[in-house]
């Protein structure tokens, strides 16, 4: 039988404008996403056929191949089979689903929690049910855009403040007025990976009654001394955060996002949230692999103390050889490049050598800032982490993104010296705001 071929010119030109940008630049050799991995748990796993220094995987505390959560998921298959059987109301809860959420609300600090099928999900389930129209929601520019997303779905009105800015904070809590706003942040920004002023942003909250929402995707596992996230590396009191966001795909390796909070907050969202009410519900495997992963978190503390003295060593190295990192205390060290295309050549460098980075540009990020977005891991030993800056400096030199200055110190003499002294020099600290923010 032949296929019947109709053309739609709406669908055409708009299809051309969407894949322009993917057109014009494979031909040049500078697309590098949807790299195929195997033996995805290592730190040197095979990427598109060849063996790869790993350092941009969200594997922050290296539990991939976890025996005790492999096995747990394997025991939820053999109990629950591989589906869901159902949205969460019907016939979708088991007990994997209930015991996880009590927890996650015991990790958080909260009364109660509920799961959804992703962290996007998750944050569009929250806003858009708190949210709608004649309110107001207040959004750091730099949030990620699951969040914008639940913003704009809303209805709601939707003020931005620059980023980690309290006086373009404040502006926007007075422009809400007395009927107060709903004030979401990320805990740690993926693209810049630098940490929100939980204390500042908690205490213009509280002055002008609005709520908080804390996204805690790139912070669960990796601030804190136990992992616990922004309250406990500022060591504020864990009702700071009136809504906890999380995912259970980064330092968790599973797949799901939660809200965790007040008991109020879990009940209204269970009965009026759509993409609660109208989704299937999370497998149970995954729930089975959360809820280990979170024991084990606790019971292996070590992790988080690896993957914070890596970060103070990578990051420490990338300074004394002369990069432009972004951020301060997590394992996302974005290398700025001075231009796009600059930045497709230090991916090409870096992979031809080894390295598995990827580029961050435009509309990701601002055109001014495009950059090479490396994340250090607790699955990286010592000469993980040299090899990567050795790679960097050579490709950096190459490429004319570093210089040869004299001045520029040696990365390995910074290295070592970190890694004698240990510990976590970055607690309690903040970014704060860029110039270019």
């Amino acid at each position: 039988m032949s296929r019947i071929s109709t053309k739609s010119a709406f669908l055409e030109e708009r299809l051309a404008l969407l894949n322009e940008h993917y057109a014009s630049e494979r031909p040049k050799g500078n697309y590098f996403y949807h790299p195929l991995h195997i033996d995805c748990h290592s730190a040197t796993p095979v990427v598109d056929g060849l063996e790869m220094l790993q350092f941009s995987s969200y594997s922050y505390l290296a539990l991939l191949d976890h025996p005790q959560i492999r096995d747990a998921a394997q025991r939820a298959i053999s109990e629950f089979g591989t589906g869901s059987h159902g949205a969460r109301l019907l016939a979708g809860t088991t007990p994997l689903h209930q015991a996880l959420e009590t927890r996650i609300s015991g990790f958080t600090g909260t009364e109660d929690a509920v799961v959804f099928s992703s962290g996007y999900v998750a944050n569009i389930a929250v806003i858009t049910t708190l949210a709608d129209r004649g309110r107001v929601v207040v959004s750091d520019m730099l949030n990620h855009a699951s969040i914008v997303d639940g913003c704009v779905l809303s209805g709601a009105h939707h003020l931005r403040f620059r980023h980690n800015d309290m006086r373009s904070l404040e502006n926007c809590l007075r422009r809400a007025g007395a009927a107060g706003a709903l004030v979401v942040t990320d805990a740690v920004f993926s693209m810049d990976g630098d940490i929100a002023d939980l204390p500042a942003i908690s205490k213009l909250c509280r002055r002008y009654g609005a709520a908080l929402m804390v996204d805690e995707a790139h912070s669960l596992g990796v601030l804190g001394k136990y992992g616990r996230g922004i309250e406990e590396h500022f060591g504020m009191d864990s009702g700071t955060i009136d809504i906890k966001m999380g995912t259970l795909s980064k330092a968790i390796p599973a797949v799901g996002g939660y809200i965790a909070g007040s008991r109020e907050l879990v009940t209204a969202l269970r009965h009026n949230s759509r993409p609660y009410i109208f989704s299937s519900a999370l497998p149970p495997v995954m729930a089975a692999a959360a809820l280990k992963s979170l024991e084990v978190i606790d019971n292996e503390p070590e992790r988080v103390t690896k993957l914070q003295k890596n970060v103070e060593i990578y990051r420490q190295g990338l300074a004394a050889l002369g990069f432009n990192v972004l951020g301060e205390g997590t394992p996302i060290a974005p290398v700025i490049c001075p231009s796009e295309e600059k930045t497709f050549e230090m991916t090409r460098g870096c992979i031809a050598r080894g390295l598995l980075v990827l580029p961050i540009v435009f509309p990701a990020v601002r055109r001014k800032t495009p950059r090479l977005r490396t994340i250090v891991t607790a699955a990286h030993a010592q000469e993980h982490i040299q090899r990567a800056l050795s790679i960097l400096e050579e490709t950096g030199l190459a490429t004319g993104v570093l210089s040869r200055s004299p001045q520029r110190r040696n990365s390995r003499e910074s290295a070592d010296r970190s890694e004698v002294q240990g510990g976590n020099s970055t607690k309690g600290k903040t970014q704060g705001k860029r110039k270019e923010s």
